[in-house]
């Protein structure tokens, strides 16, 4: 059997997609996960998401789409975890192309479900944005989640929406998402992460992080984003909840406005119009900053002078975890050193690590 699944924002999305493939449909069972090849800019410093023209050796699937196998490669200056994701993980994944609008992403799915017949099409999304009116001040990513949810809505063939970890994005809280929940269809465990783990070792998502650290038995409140979010690990995260399609489309206004669009660019200004903000103009903004930022070598001492005085603060706001990206965004470090932050701060302090988070100590034991 063949499972189609959406990654509805891309990034950590697609990682989640993959986990609920092996947690639900087991080893048997083939799935193509559709995704967006967007990742944060110290991945792809290219602002925006890529299209079919932006890599090397995709591979079709049907006429607009391809998948994105091991060997494809991005053309520089661009960037994509999609390819190390090929290589690590059984799923199949294709690129969602968003170039022409929500025209062209059902065009992509009826190609898709036409092609391969699937036993069934889910659409994940992880954090629960997809279901945001649009004018909530916390909202910060609603393009990616409206296009992919007015394109599923489109599309003759019965679609389950999925929001796993209500919450975890911290751009709407679970309290907010609570009402607009449905049943709860799976709860992750620890046995479900064993699949995605190599993964979370490099992947930057904190949301789908948060997800596998929750399903692991991580609880308390995580800081994440460069604007420090406080985000609740609770017993809820690990959970999926299914949610009524068209109940999700009538609440967001961006998705319904943006249902005949033909360009990327038109779902722009109808985010900007209802938003207030695209956050391609945010990524752009942020990709000529990082331009004049150039990274410089990490002086051991005073990093870890550094981390252990965001420790003591962070617990005084009462936050006891948090992400590496936030951590490098708080020591105003270049995003592409995250990784050599990552392997200072688990020589030094190995059991402060909560898989894939940062646990911060408690003041009597202090840093382990």
């Amino acid at each position: 059997m063949t499972r189609l699944i959406v990654a509805a924002g891309g990034g950590g999305d697609a990682v989640a997609a993959a986990m609920l493939h092996a947690a639900q449909y087991g080893d048997e069972d083939q799935a193509v996960i559709l995704t967006y090849a967007w990742d944060r800019l110290l991945i792809d410093p290219v602002p925006g998401p890529r299209t079919t023209h932006d890599f090397t050796g995709l591979e079709a699937i049907t006429r607009s789409v391809r998948s994105v196998p091991a060997t494809a490669r991005p053309i520089a200056p661009a960037g994509s975890t999609l390819p190390r994701l090929a290589s690590e993980l059984p799923q199949t994944f294709a690129l969602l192309d968003p170039q022409h609008g929500v025209e062209g992403v059902t065009n992509q799915l009826e190609e898709l479900i036409a092609h391969l017949t699937p036993e069934s099409i889910d659409l994940l999304d992880v954090g629960g944005d997809v279901l945001a009116r649009g004018d909530e001040p916390t909202l910060k990513s609603p393009l990616a989640d409206a296009l992919t949810l007015a394109a599923c809505c489109r599309v003759d063939a019965p679609v389950r929406l999925l929001i796993a970890g209500p919450g975890l994005d911290g751009e709407l809280s679970a309290d907010d998402l609570r009402p607009l929940l449905g049943p709860v269809v799976h709860t992750f465990t620890a046995e479900d992460v064993a699949p995605i783990s190599s993964v979370l070792e490099w992947h930057p998502s904190e949301a789908t992080g948060m997800l596998a650290a929750t399903a692991r038995g991580v609880r308390g409140t995580c800081e994440v984003r460069d604007a420090g979010l406080p985000v609740p690990l609770t017993d809820e995260s690990p959970r999926v909840h299914e949610v009524d399609l068209d109940e999700a489309l009538s609440h967001n206004t961006l998705a319904q406005a943006i249902t005949a669009t033909t360009t990327l660019d038109e779902v722009e200004a109808h985010s900007r119009e209802i938003c207030g903000f695209s956050e391609i103009d945010y990524e752009r903004t942020k990709a000529t900053w990082l331009k004049d930022q150039p990274p410089t070598p990490l002086d051991v001492n005073t990093v870890l002078r550094q981390v252990d005085e965001f420790q003591s603060e962070a617990r005084a706001r009462g936050v006891t975890h948090t992400t590496f990206r936030h951590m490098t965004e708080v020591l105003n470090i270049n995003g592409s050193q995250r990784g050599d932050l990552r392997q200072l701060l688990l020589a030094n302090h190995p059991d402060q690590y909560a898989a894939p988070l940062w646990r911060i100590p408690d003041a009597m034991s202090g840093p382990s």
